[in-house]
Formats: structure tokens, C-alpha cells, sequence
């Protein structure tokens, strides 16, 4: 395995800033980039080819934990955390993420990345014709079981895939329980947080024992790459939490969504040709 020589290594650096920018900005986890990229490259550095899938996955949430904190704080500075809430998208968003962790863990390599281009598309086809419109803020206490739905999605998707799950749970709560939309993004921040650490527990409990595993691997989740990518991902998560109070993000959400089609069609190639 060649993980540690220095083009690598300031390749994976990189990718925690691009990756923690993401999660900041768009409430977003960080992982819907950080995926596709890990599947291009751990083929590269002799990750064994039957296990770069769920390392991959594994990986990207343990990653994506400390990022969601480091957005959660921030957020919550700004008064955009209601702690009520995230209690009860929490009960939801551990069992969704249990259940997505060990769904993947039992599908093979090419399946897996086959679900995750295909999820990117929709999910930027959806960010492409989203309308500007907003329901109604709402004005009475939100019912503990629209939340506990709310994080069951979000935990669910977010373990499957290996991603933040905001994508899912941002729109769920400005559409669905009505919240105010940056109120909606730092919920999110807070129950990526659970479902991610949910998700990763799960992926080291299901990929321990595993023969021929790379170097520094617990399980599906390598530590080696946690350390190289997380340290900028938490710093520019804060950057990002900062640039969201700022900017418009509907052209930025339109060219990344843009971005997102581009690279799910090119892994689904990749695997069906």
C-alpha cells in the first residue's frame, strides 16, 4: 500500500477542506463528495479492490463525525440548534443508521457503488428543479414523531450511503415539520453527528475480523485516512458556517448539483462498462 507517500497525502489533505467547506455551507456532512473521491482513489493505493467500497463508506462517516461537531458548534453559536429537537431526531436518526450500516455491509462492492451514483443524480436532479418556495414557518410545537421520522430517514440514508444525510433531512424539515431553513441546516449539523457515529460504530463492528484488510483499518473505517482528512474538514466546516450567514446559496446549490450528476454518471459507467 502506498498511502503515505506525499502526493497522497496532501491529496487527501485537500480533500478535508473541499469536504469540511460542504459540510458548513450546505448542512451536508461532507461525505456526498468525499465517497466518489475515495472510490477513485483507494484502487490506486492497493486498498484491496472487494473491500475499497465499504471503506469508502466507513471511512467518509468517521470523517464526516468530527465535521459534523465542529458545524454543530458553529450553528449553535448562531442560535440555529433547538436541542428539543435534535433529542428526538436523534432517537430516529441511531435506529436509521444501525439498519443503513448493516443494509450496505451485506451488498457487494459493485452494487454499492452503482445505489451511490444513482443517489447522487436524484439528489442533484431534485436540487436542479427545486423551487424557491417555502411552506409557512410553523407556529406550534413540532409533534415528537414527525422528528423521530425525520432522523430515521436521515440516519438510514446517511449510513447507507456514507454520507451526512442533511440532503435528505434539511428538505424534510423545511418541507415537512416547516422549520426555518437555517434552523433546519443546523439541526441537521447535530443529527449528522449521531447518525454518523452510529453508522461508523456500525462499520467497524461489521467489517471487523475481515481477512486482508489495508493497514490501520478498524474494521471498514481506515483510521490513517480519518487523520489525514479530518483535521481541515473541522477547520473549514467553521469557514463554511461562516459563509452560509452570507451568501445566496441558490447558484452555488445549482452548480453543485451539477457537479454531483457529472460524477454519478461517471461512476455508473464505471460499473456497468
Amino acid at each position: 500500500m502506498e498511502l503515505i507517500t506525499p502526493g497522497f497525502i496532501v491529496l487527501f489533505i485537500l480533500l478535508g477542506a473541499v469536504a469540511g467547506l460542504l459540510a458548513g455551507l450546505l448542512g451536508i456532512g461532507g461525505g456526498i463528495i468525499l465517497v466518489p473521491l475515495f472510490l477513485h482513489i483507494f484502487p490506486l493505493i492497493g486498498f484491496p479492490p472487494e473491500y475499497y467500497v465499504h471503506l469508502a463508506l466507513g471511512t467518509s462517516l468517521g470523517i464526516i463525525l468530527p465535521t459534523a461537531i465542529s458545524s454543530t458548534f458553529g450553528h449553535r453559536k448562531r442560535g440555529n440548534v433547538d436541542w428539543r429537537q435534535v433529542g428526538f431526531l436523534t432517537i430516529g436518526g441511531v435506529a436509521g443508521a444501525v439498519a443503513g450500516s448493516h443494509l450496505a455491509a451485506g451488498l457487494n462492492g459493485r452494487n454499492l457503488q452503482l445505489l451511490f451514483a444513482g443517489m447522487q443524480i436524484l439528489v442533484a436532479g431534485r436540487m436542479l428543479v427545486a423551487r424557491n418556495y417555502l411552506p409557512p414557518e410553523r407556529s406550534t410545537r413540532v409533534p415528537p414523531w414527525m422528528l423521530i421520522l425525520v432522523g430515521l430517514c436521515g440516519g438510514s440514508f446517511s449510513a447507507f450511503f456514507g454520507v451526512g444525510g442533511g440532503v435528505v433531512a434539511v428538505p424534510m424539515m423545511v418541507i415537512l415539520v416547516q422549520l426555518p431553513i437555517h434552523l433546519a441546516v443546523g439541526n441537521s449539523s447535530a443529527l449528522i453527528v449521531v447518525s454518523s457515529l452510529a453508522g461508523m460504530l456500525s462499520y467497524i463492528a461489521t467489517g471487523s475480523g475481515e481477512p486482508g484488510l489495508p493497514p490501520w483499518s478498524f474494521g471498514y473505517v481506515n483510521l490513517l485516512v480519518v487523520l489525514l482528512v479530518a483535521p481541515l474538514a473541522i477547520l473549514f466546516a467553521r469557514l463554511g458556517v461562516r459563509i452560509a450567514g452570507r451568501l445566496p446559496h441558490d447558484k452555488m446549490v445549482k452548480a453543485f448539483a451539477a457537479l454531483l450528476i457529472l460524477v454519478g454518471l461517471k461512476m455508473g459507467y464505471q460499473v456497468l462498462f
